[in-house]
């Protein structure tokens, strides 16, 4: 499934269920900070060794799928809202990265690109 036909399923469900009057872009924003926070939730107290293993446990496998799943699809709403392209918006967003991280000075490197020349 492609991410407009996704967003188009997503749309419908919203609409079945009279759901687009709550659909302010403040509320889904709110929404989607809150859903991120629960796949947060998921690494709590986790060390780096946990959360390996957390995708090869079925259930915390699922919880995981789930709230990345909430993530996107909240984020698929905001887009809808602001009338964004998200697939041009990423791969735009891609091609800023890419210049501003530079293979030569960010291989293998966790600095931020202002800090490139320290």
């Amino acid at each position: 499934m492609s991410l407009q036909s996704l967003a188009q399923a997503l749309l419908q469900f919203r609409d079945e269920r009279n759901w687009a009057q709550f659909h302010t872009l403040r509320n889904l924003i709110v929404s989607l900070n809150l859903e991120a926070a629960e796949l947060l939730e998921l690494t709590q107290w986790k060390s780096d060794e946990e959360m390996v293993a957390l995708s090869s446990r079925p259930d915390t496998q699922e919880a995981l799928r789930d709230e990345c799943a909430d993530v996107l699809l909240y984020l698929l709403l905001i887009a809808e809202k602001a009338g964004i392209d998200l697939e041009e918006a990423a791969h735009a967003k891609l091609a800023k990265n890419a210049a501003k991280y530079p293979v030569e000075k960010s291989y293998g490197s966790s600095r931020k690109y202002s800090r490139f020349e320290e």
